[in-house]
């Protein structure tokens, strides 16, 4: 295989009509003018998203393999680095809602096999926003004044590998299997002491060492720092079986990050993924009642990966000096996102405890008194002798 040229920016489609960009119609394989409506379709590739050889491209990474050189742009607060829309040089961050300018530095990459089509729209986006904001406890009147700005929600592809390996672990550690005894004991009954019989559950250890075999497909790795790790996994499941080979088509209309997160690094957190596995089989080939594993030696080979963009729908929130992310799962509109909280609200909400639990005392005290009063002026009896 031999690298792609250089480019400076992503392809720009001209309409026919107007000559404006067109720009990619989520849920369809469509281009379409913003402007005057003219539609074009994506022509259907006939290429195929193929595991590439991991140790291959740590090997020769630079002149044998497919790579892009594109202009993206970084911001100084969050640190993303992507790629902006055609004839755009200054925008805000949509990662972190910073202002940023186009000084742009042009990046070596490794470019995507594939990528995820956005298939739910922007207003499809929007009501889901809408609808988590308004549902939040507590929340800043201005959050839910934000979700009604559709300038505040922007379509951003995230980079991810995927990687596919064959594991085999040699282990030693120990296996327990529980057996019942009968133990005698004594006690004391209606004050005489007895002899009686129980029984005891106890476990049998013994030494054991082994090797097992794993096989792992498709772990997905997110290849950006720059959103809130817990939320952005929280999108999957991804719908991987349905990436489509890459195409500058798709990203018309689109922001486009770079990956942050390399391919070693990104094998290493997919390492960290398979320690769970591993240990369950492991476990699974000790047996028995109970298992101590001592030692795990693991070989990875046949490590195969895959550069992928993933479809999100973005919305940077700045509040008290704090960015917070809403992420939208562009193909199956989950959404996950840090929230804030207003200080006045709950204030006013403490204020307004403490007044029904005062009132509640002050009710509950007239209440003792008047009881202490009629007993202690209560009704006279009278008595004739």
């Amino acid at each position: 295989m031999t690298a792609t040229a250089p480019t400076n920016q992503h392809r720009q489609f001209p309409c026919k009509q107007c000559g404006a960009n067109l720009q990619y119609a989520p849920g369809t394989q469509t281009l379409v003018c913003p402007y005057c409506g003219t539609a074009n379709d994506i022509p259907e590739s006939r290429e195929v998203v193929e595991e590439l050889d991991y140790q291959a491209w740590l090997a020769k990474v630079a002149d044998e393999h497919p790579t892009d050189e594109v202009l993206t742009v970084h911001c100084n607060t969050c640190g993303a680095e992507a790629t902006l829309p055609p004839n755009v040089t200054a925008e805000l961050c949509p990662f972190c809602g910073s202002p940023i300018v186009a000084e742009a530095v042009s990046n070596r990459r490794i470019k995507p096999q594939g990528l995820l089509p956005f298939h739910v729209t922007r207003e499809q986006a929007m009501v889901a926003f809408r609808t988590w904001v308004r549902s939040l406890w507590l929340a800043p009147s201005s959050l839910r004044l934000n979700a009604d700005a559709e300038a505040g929600i922007k379509g951003i592809y995230i980079p991810c590998w995927t990687y596919d390996a064959d594991t085999q672990s040699d282990y030693t550690g120990q296996r327990g299997d529980d057996y019942w005894t009968t133990e005698t004991y004594t006690t004391v009954e209606n004050g005489k002491t007895v002899t009686r019989t129980r029984q005891v559950c106890k476990t049998r250890w013994r030494w054991v060492s082994g090797t097992v075999n794993n096989r792992f497909n498709d772990l997905l790795v997110l290849a950006t720092t720059s959103l809130p790790r817990k939320y952005a996994e929280a999108l999957e499941p991804w719908d991987l079986g349905s990436v489509a080979p890459y195409s500058d088509e798709y990203l018309s209309g689109f922001v486009a990050q770079s990956y942050q997160i390399d391919l070693p690094g990104g094998f290493e957190i997919a390492r960290q993924m398979m320690v769970a596995p591993i240990e369950q089989t492991v476990r699974e080939d000790i047996g028995g009642d109970h298992q101590m594993i001592e030692s795990v030696r693991t070989r990875y080979y046949n490590i195969t990966f895959k550069h992928l963009l993933l479809p999100v729908w973005l919305s940077a929130y700045r509040y008290n000096n704090r960015t917070f992310r809403f992420l939208v799962n562009a193909r199956t509109g989950e959404v996950q996102g840090e929230r804030p909280y207003s200080t006045l609200k709950i204030v006013l909400l403490v204020l307004l405890i403490l007044a029904i639990v005062s009132a509640v005392l002050l009710v509950l005290n007239l209440t003792g008194a008047l009881h202490g009063v009629q007993g202690i002026h209560g009704p006279n009896y009278r008595v004739d002798w």
